[in-house]
């Protein structure tokens, strides 16, 4: 272990973004940088990996960036799939993807902001990616908690096609152990009816299963439609 990572049981979850854990029998609070719920991880004495803060303004001197799922490292960094896309780009990881190049960040759609504004020649392509830690019997699930602003990304994308541009969703599942991906219907019935709506509207569907070393994502395996569950 490096010496600006740690180990630490999980106690409690006090807020959407701050986890208390034991380390070495010291009671710390930690940065969580993901608002979902995480039940099926954060159980009590899961082992926690954390991160140093980097910044000495930092009210919390740990970040939660991982979880020992028995002998599997899961990350627990929502915005790690955004920092990773660059790099999967560069290394061909997406086969949709190839020979696109991103050409503005956060670029505005609709009443807000999407991740990315691709480009290839004289083609656009609006992408949002999706961070996935919730897998049950091989079938990475998203998403882990009810979501307005996922389902509102959706409908603006579908918008975006009708309007002759390209559109795609990527689901960066940050665990090894998805084999099939779909919409959580039962977490967030909204959201998976505009997934089917903006799928069927033209907006492509992606998911990208990574393993997780503690600081990068490494593709396993590109899941294609025929792996997905719409059901």
């Amino acid at each position: 272990m490096s010496g600006d990572k740690a180990w630490g049981s999980f106690i409690e979850r006090p807020n959407r973004f701050s986890i208390w854990v034991d380390v070495n029998g010291r009671r710390e609070l930690a940065h969580l940088p993901n608002p979902g719920r995480l039940l099926e991880i954060l159980i009590p004495k899961r082992r926690v990996l954390l991160r140093r803060a980097r910044s000495e303004k930092r009210k919390t001197r740990w970040t939660a960036v991982g979880a020992d799922l028995e002998g599997m490292l899961v990350s627990l960094d929502s915005t790690l799939p955004n920092r990773f896309l660059p790099e999967a780009l560069k290394e061909e990881a997406i086969p949709p993807l190839r020979g696109w190049r991103i050409a503005t960040r956060e670029p505005r759609l609709g009443a807000g902001r999407l991740d990315f504004l691709l480009v290839r020649g004289d083609e656009r392509l609006y992408l949002e990616v999706k961070s996935v830690t919730l897998v049950e019997d091989g079938v990475a699930l998203f998403p882990d908690a009810p979501t307005s602003r996922g389902r509102r990304h959706l409908l603006e994308l579908a918008g975006a096609v009708r309007e002759g541009d390209r559109a795609a969703v990527l689901f960066v599942v940050q665990r090894p152990d998805a084999v099939r991906f779909g919409p959580n219907a039962e977490t967030d019935p909204a959201f998976a009816e505009a997934f089917r709506e903006a799928l069927e509207g033209g907006v492509a569907m992606y998911a990208l299963v990574c393993s997780f070393d503690g600081e990068r994502l490494h593709p396993l395996r590109f899941l294609e439609q025929e792996a997905f569950m719409l059901a």
